[in-house]
């Protein structure tokens, strides 16, 4: 059935075919109580819009992918540094922490010392020189070397070095970094100084640089020793240099009696070159001198030419030291530096106080008699070792102190002879042979003992004049 519809146009109607199907909306089915509703899809939606969350999540993207990338970076960074870089670590406690301080210093003296008169030219070559030792260095320590001479004065000596801290060193075209660290917590009780430690770095390629440069300080240490005698004494556990290394001292200096210094020295020799014979035949490799003798008659002049004559080092030890206890002098003398003499001075002054102890025996200081005993020669003590005492009161001495094994050798250092007398005056004063003979006369005319270090006091007061001296004898009479 046609339907009519009004038009717009002049109002007549139009007729539609009823054959076009006409669309209608699907019918949506109520909602059943069994279907879930979708809160999914409104999560979504609401995170989707919110832009508060949305900066969140990136920010948090963001974030983990800088801290993989640090991560990345810094395993790619220690990767590459073991691959390209060498350290080098130099505790204080090593010795070549020492040599290598004093390389630095002398470096810094050499470059320092460089010639002023050429002035600008002769400034610009010293600021060159300074830029390449220390080319990065504004934090520095200043070290401090003096010399005291024979008439008292003293002259100081001042050097730079790189303090704690980084800096760059340049040394034969290769730059070497200097990590100079000190600890704070740490620090050696016998000394109270804090534990140090340098670390030194460089190329891979160029690692062969610091072998170069330990040896070149290593024999700098040695030259300053060459023809030197090296003091040590006991700094808590362990033997350290005590100032500046003595002159060595040659044997014709200390003009003993007839033949006592070449029994020393004959015996001395053949116990150095008998090592083997003791080890065959399974005796102890040490050997114990004793020289006794009123003061000032050279005993310990005469130790030190002998160690400056057999190319050895002096080790001092105190047993009157009220810290020094059985272990610690146990140890000590279990660790003497090679080449080197024990010498145990005034051993009867170490007895002067010496009290009875329930459980420990003797003792002398923090030292037990006992203690003394073992350590001189117990099991536990070192072989390959010579030990030299003086006393000037032998009476004084225990027994079992100064018994053969533990006290080899004795020799008695008296007061000056006639043969000293000649051979002391000739030595100071070459070619006078007949004021010789009269100063000899003379001094035994005194009737008094005199010592050795009296002669020489008064040779050195008139240096040069024979004459003089010979007059001034009678002030022998007073010590």
């Amino acid at each position: 059935m046609p339907v009519e519809i009004a038009a717009g146009v002049a109002g007549a109607p139009v007729a539609l075919p009823t054959d076009i199907p006409m669309s209608t909306p699907p019918a949506t089915p109520p909602p059943s109580a069994s279907t879930p509703p979708q809160h999914g899809n409104f999560l979504s939606n609401f995170l989707s819009s919110n832009p508060y969350f949305t900066a969140g999540f990136g920010l948090m993207g963001l974030g983990v992918g800088l801290a993989a990338a640090r991560q990345i970076l810094v395993r790619g960074s220690n990767m590459l540094y073991r691959q390209l870089l060498v350290d080098l670590e130099i505790p204080s406690k090593d010795k070549s922490y020492a040599w290598f301080l004093e390389w630095m210093a002398r470096e810094s003296v050499a470059v320092s010392s460089l010639t002023k008169s050429e002035s600008a030219k002769g400034l610009k070559n010293r600021f060159l020189a300074l830029r390449n030792l220390y080319s990065s260095s504004h934090h520095l320590s200043v070290q401090t070397t003096y010399k005291q001479h024979d008439n008292g004065s003293v002259s100081a000596n001042f050097s730079l070095v790189p303090g704690p801290g980084k800096h760059i060193l340049r040394y034969r075209g290769t730059y070497i970094q200097v990590n100079r660290e000190r600890s704070g917590r740490l620090m050696d009780l016998t000394s109270g100084t804090p534990f140090e430690t340098i670390t030194l770095t460089t190329l891979y390629r160029d690692r062969g640089v610091f072998r170069t440069l330990l040896q070149e300080a290593n024999s700098m240490a040695l030259k300053m020793q060459e023809g030197k005698t090296v003091m040590y004494v006991s700094w808590g556990p362990e033997w350290r240099p005590f100032g500046q290394p003595r002159r060595k001292r040659s044997l014709q200096s200390v003009i003993l009696d007839r033949g006592v210094s070449e029994r020393i020295c004959v015996d001395v020799k053949d116990f150095l070159h008998s090592g083997k014979w003791y080890a065959d035949r399974g005796i102890p490799y040490r050997r114990g001198y004793l020289l006794y003798g009123p003061p000032g008659s050279g005993k310990s002049s005469f130790i030190q030419a002998l160690a400056g004559d057999l190319d050895y080092n002096i080790c001092i030890l105190n047993l009157s030291e009220q810290n020094l206890t059985d272990d610690r002098l146990n140890h000590l003398m279990n660790h003497i530096p090679e080449r080197s003499i024990l010498l145990l001075e005034d051993i009867d002054a170490a007895f002067n106080k010496r009290e009875q102890s329930d459980e420990s025996g003797y003792k002398l200081s923090g030292v037990t008699f006992s203690g003394l005993l073992n350590a001189l020669d117990g099991v536990t003590s070192s072989e390959e070792r010579i030990i030299f005492m003086t006393t000037n009161h032998p009476e004084k001495l225990d027994p079992a102190l100064i018994r053969p094994g533990r006290v080899d050798v004795r020799e008695l250092i008296d007061n000056a002879s006639e043969y000293q007398i000649r051979n002391m005056f000739l030595r100071f004063y070459e070619g006078a042979d007949g004021l010789s003979e009269k100063f000899v006369t003379k001094v035994i005319e005194l009737g008094v003992p005199v010592s050795t270090a009296q002669l020489q006091g008064l040779f050195v007061y008139n240096k040069n004049a024979p004459e003089k001296a010979l007059e001034m004898v009678s002030y022998l009479k007073s010590p």
